[in-house]
């Protein structure tokens, strides 16, 4: 990854690439079918990242997520900037 992107990508996040790699690393093996696992990838994002996520919010990721064949991040980037 190049050195102007991984700053791009922290500046906007506010979360350091190792961070990034790690939660990264975190999805590999995982089953997103089972709704235990969503629910620690979601606090770990979370926790990383600075971010709560209320109750609500995390049942609509989990839902999503474990439902779904993929992720979409562009709804679950809107949910998370949800005020």
């Amino acid at each position: 990854m190049s050195d102007q992107f991984s700053k791009k990508v922290e500046k906007k996040t506010g979360v350091d690439m190792k961070s990034i790699k790690s939660i990264a690393n975190s999805f590999k093996g995982t089953d997103l079918s089972d709704e235990k696992e969503v629910r620690k990838l979601i606090k770990k994002v979370a926790k990383t990242a600075g971010k709560p996520v209320n109750k609500s919010t995390e049942d609509m990721l989990v839902k999503m997520i474990s439902k779904s064949k993929g992720i979409n991040e562009s709804t679950i980037s809107k949910m998370l900037n949800k005020k």
